[in-house]
């Protein structure tokens, strides 16, 4: 069925077209799967169809060692903002539906600092980094429009979650007016389809003399399982009969893969290509136990082990000097900002950025008012990803809990200083402790060169089997945190798989990479006690509901 929708292109100014050399602000096509097996990917070996991501990676870099969080939120959050979650207060977890919290508005977010460079910015698909308010929503951060959902997850037909809808056109009036279009018309029109077709709009439409960020948000192969029967039948006749699930899911895979050829194709036919970076990544692992394969890999989302947060990822682009080998560097969803901020030519010097609590005035939405840019944790990676050169990142956080980081008052948006820290206050977001897991508690989990260290109670699966749902074993919660027998140390260049701990054999390596911790806590936001409140699904439609915004 044709989608036909409205599409207001503003227009920021002119670029001179990229070289292979050096890249004048190039076309950005940062492209995200959902809840994505590690294995899902017929490069992989999987027995999922996905042609044109295994030609696109082949001819480009794929990112082996490309590392996000473990769920949605804090992924996207990252990615948005070129910061840690323990900077965001993300590390607490996804946002629900019904919470009063989200990116905080003095993050400077990616869109709005391409902006502020001329690019033309518009998103399509899922935001998942906060409503409760419109200023945190995806039109009011930085994009020029916006198509598809603010919450987390939805029906791939209904476009509704808990009964109430959430699919909307967001954009600009020429006179520079926003305009929220609810497009309750589209019941019956499969998700993947609707984005496709909207990028394909977008590039259509486009000045190619001015740089372009579309940010193509899938929400495949995220539950609900929903997939056209005759499409499932279309992808899946090769696989056994008795895998309805897995048919389902490897279905979603394939229409969102089918749809990344086509948009592919418009930047061809569009004469853009030359001048574009493409980046794919899942936001984490596939659902442990579940539809998905992370093989050989050890767990799933929500897991802190290699399959919820090392991520199926390359990157493709004539501007690449070197292409079709695989990129064994270090890699964090975080610097993505950093690197399109350089191809941006965006005056910031980034070390200052990061390494400072030095600011720079970045515009907002409608150039209007100025705001700081705060430290970003995100490095320049272009050097690495189109050169194959050694990368500066040692080390990547995985994530880093704290209970005593939790202010016990109920008091509504303070702004709190940490208590580790010195320098300038960190803003706080709002918390519920229902979020967290009740099986995990305060941990640190990071990995330093080649090793990668557990300390304190956090979630302990096993290892899922290849292109199978059974995993070979229950997984467990396990740590022991507050007796200290929680640490676990892995060599992942022997054991990818983490199965052998070597912590008892390696207590210098232990210690060193447990002296890190204060660093990080120095650089962690508290956060407050978080409010919940159903007035967002009011009248059927997922709505900004609180009018006081941070």
């Amino acid at each position: 069925m044709k989608l036909v929708l409205a599409l207001l292109v503003l227009s920021c100014g002119a670029v001179t077209a990229g070289t292979k050399k050096a890249p004048k602000r190039p076309h950005i096509l940062m492209i995200l799967a959902d809840d994505m097996g590690y294995q899902d990917v017929g490069f992989r070996g999987s027995d999922i169809m996905t042609p044109n991501i295994d030609r696109l990676a082949g001819e480009g870099v794929v990112l082996e060692n490309h590392y996000v969080m473990p769920q949605c939120s804090p992924t996207r959050s990252s990615l948005m903002s070129g910061r840690h979650a323990i900077r965001t207060g993300f590390w607490q977890g996804n946002i629900k539906p019904k919470e009063e919290w989200g990116l905080r508005l003095e993050e400077t977010t990616m869109p709005e600092m391409l902006k502020s460079n001329g690019y033309a910015t518009h998103g399509i698909g899922k935001w998942h980094c906060g409503l409760y308010t419109w200023k945190h929503t995806p039109a009011q951060r930085g994009f020029d429009s916006y198509l598809g959902l603010y919450l987390g997850a939805q029906g791939y037909y209904t476009h509704k979650n808990s009964g109430s809808h959430d699919f909307r056109e967001d954009y600009y009036d020429e006179n520079g007016d926003f305009v929220d279009n609810i497009l309750t018309n589209l019941t019956g029109q499969y998700n993947t389809g609707i984005f496709t077709e909207r990028a394909i709009s977008i590039i259509e439409d486009h000045d190619s003399a001015q740089p372009l960020f579309l940010y193509l948000s899938y929400t495949a192969p995220h539950g609900p399982l929903q997939a056209p029967s005759e499409d499932v039948a279309r992808f899946t006749a090769h696989m056994p009969k008795s895998k309805n699930n897995r048919k389902k899911y490897a279905t979603m895979v394939s229409l969102m893969d089918e749809g990344i050829g086509s948009v592919v194709d418009a930047l061809d036919q569009k004469d853009m290509r030359d001048n574009t970076l493409i980046v794919f990544t899942s936001d984490n692992g596939a659902v442990y136990g579940a539809t998905g394969s992370n093989y050989p890999l050890r767990g799933g989302k929500k897991s802190l082990f290699e399959g919820g947060v090392r991520a199926v990822s390359f990157v493709n682009s004539p501007l690449l000097h070197k292409t079709g080998y695989v990129n064994t560097n270090l890699h964090h969803v975080t610097d993505w900002y950093a690197t399109f901020q350089r191809l941006a030519r965006d005056t910031t010097d980034q070390r200052s950025a990061r390494d400072t609590t030095d600011q720079r005035l970045a515009r907002d939405t409608n150039d209007q008012e100025t705001k700081p840019q705060l430290p970003i944790d995100g490095l320049n990676i272009w050097r690495s990803i189109a050169h194959n050169e050694s990368s500066e990142r040692e080390e990547v956080l995985m994530n880093f809990r704290v209970h005593s980081m939790i202010n016990t008052n109920n008091s509504d948006h303070e702004f709190l200083q940490s208590s580790y820290g010195e320098g300038k206050p960190q803003f706080a977001v709002e918390y519920n402790t229902d979020l967290l897991d009740s099986k995990s508690n305060d941990f640190f989990v990071i990995r330093w060169k080649n090793w990668k260290l557990f300390d304190g109670t956090y979630i302990e699966q096993a290892w899922s089997k290849k292109n199978a749902l059974k995993n070979s074993s229950v997984g467990d919660y396990s740590g022991g945190g507050g007796t200290g027998t929680g640490i676990k140390l892995f060599d992942l260049t022997s054991d990818p798989r983490e199965e052998r701990n070597v912590a008892e054999e390696n207590p210098g390596i232990v210690e060193e990479i447990l002296e890190k911790k204060e660093g990080y806590l120095t650089k962690m936001t508290r956060i407050n006690k978080r409010s919940s409140s159903s007035a967002g699904k009011a009248g059927g439609q997922w709505m900004p509901w609180v009018e006081n915004e941070l």
